[in-house]
């Protein structure tokens, strides 16, 4: 158990995904960040790269001390083998690790793990209880079954694009949200799929789809299109159904301000403005006058905001109880008190040397999650091999070889 792992004063619970092995045949950024989570929870994660290049999220950038900004993000704590799938004596190799395995997870093209013998009909023929799970970008089936599926591509099909962005321009989104919706329903999923097999013993194949993930998490708008026949308009940092909630300027920025009811508004008005005439105003009373007349009531907050430094209006709003946020950037989320009062930064080792980051979001109680190394490529490859069994000799004839690295 690494240092950060200790439990904490009073605990007694270890992780608990300890004594969990996982094996990843994994790239980019969808399995990567739901195995990052299992090893976060104390799962064993051996992460299978392939020879010489190894994920190719490897080489995105060079920004982390010469590490790449999204290798370092999503697979700390995770174990590096490097081996040659093409050869017969990498398959089993890697045949042998899933042999000791709990879960088998994979996001090759749709087909390419059941090609090289490692697809989940013959591994769970073998093994009933294993737990494998196939992420693919639009699914097992279906006409849009063998396209690329980058996550930017998905964002585009699912339409999620035409809700991103300003009323001029669409936009995708600034993180690569399909790829994390995927991951995190493949985490849930693993989780779930562990659970059952404890009470019943039965193992699963499930499947996640980068498309199905996205289409899930666009409910509200898909359900307004199907009963209203309305598609949801591109607002930028506004809201179609609400107002006030936007962008307004002070003197030395902007701030966000989202007003959701008429208590709200009252509140904004009176105790943050000190213009108790504009709370029965007749344009602007209810939020439904509020959203007919928009740009009347984006004006009227506007010239009222205006009056006041940034951080002087942030706080009157939080004392009256208005929604409200600074916009920050990512040089002042990185500075944030409320990350640095919460003590929510770690430092995890790195082939570069330390790296700071960040607690994952799930917080136990009585023991710290487990916030292991980033791997090297390759770096566990020895190691694991002779635990499955192989002497010494016969790794070195493999890396002889070139069929592990």
């Amino acid at each position: 158990m690494s240092e950060n792992s200790e439990p904490k004063a009073g605990g007694s619970a270890g992780l608990p995904l300890e004594g969990i092995t996982v094996v990843s045949l994994e790239q980019a950024v969808a399995a990567p960040i739901a195995t990052r989570h299992l090893a976060d929870l104390g799962a064993r994660v051996i992460k299978v790269e392939r020879i010489g290049e190894g994920d190719f999220a490897r080489n995105y950038d060079a920004a982390v001390h010469g590490l790449a900004s999204h290798f370092v993000w999503l697979n700390r704590g995770k174990e590096s083998i490097c081996v040659d799938l093409k050869a017969t004596e990498g398959v089993a190799a890697v045949r042998r690790l899933v042999g000791e395995a709990d879960v088998v997870i994979q996001n090759f093209a749709p087909g390419a793990a059941a090609r090289l013998g490692l697809g989940a009909d013959e591994l769970r023929r073998e093994r009933p209880e294993l737990i494998v799970v196939n992420m693919t970008g639009y699914g097992t089936e279906g006409p849009l079954r063998e396209r690329k599926a980058y996550d930017m591509l998905v964002q585009a099909e699912t339409g999620l694009c035409s809700i991103t962005g300003t009323p001029e321009t669409a936009t995708k989104t600034g993180i690569p949200t399909s790829d994390i919706a995927a991951g995190m329903y493949a985490l849930t999923s693993i989780q779930a799929a562990l659970f059952r097999r404890e009470r019943t013993g039965a193992g699963a194949t499930i499947d996640v789809s980068m498309f199905d993930a996205t289409v899930e998490w666009l409910g509200h708008p898909m359900y307004l299109q199907m009963y209203q026949d309305t598609q949801v308009q591109r607002m930028g940092l506004s809201h179609a159904s609400i107002a006030p909630y936007d962008a307004y300027p002070t003197v030395d920025g902007k701030i966000l301000i989202g007003v959701q009811n008429d208590r709200g508004w009252r509140a904004l008005v009176t105790e943050v403005f000190g213009r108790p005439d504009l709370a029965g105003h007749p344009k602007f009373a209810t939020n439904i006058l509020r959203v007919q007349h928009r740009a009347e009531t984006d004006a009227v907050v506007a010239e009222n905001t205006r009056r006041f430094e940034t951080a002087e209006l942030d706080k009157r709003l939080a004392a009256a109880g208005v929604p409200a946020a600074r916009l920050n950037d990512m040089k002042h989320l990185i500075e944030h008190p409320q990350l640095a009062e919460r003590d929510r930064w770690r430092e995890v080792g790195t082939e570069a040397g330390a790296v700071r980051a960040v607690l994952p979001p799930m917080t136990f109680s009585d023991v710290e999650m487990r916030m292991g190394a980033v791997p090297a490529l390759g770096q566990h490859t020895d190691a694991v091999l002779v635990e499955l069994g192989l002497t010494d000799e016969q790794v070195a004839g493999l890396r002889a070889a070139g069929i592990v690295q």
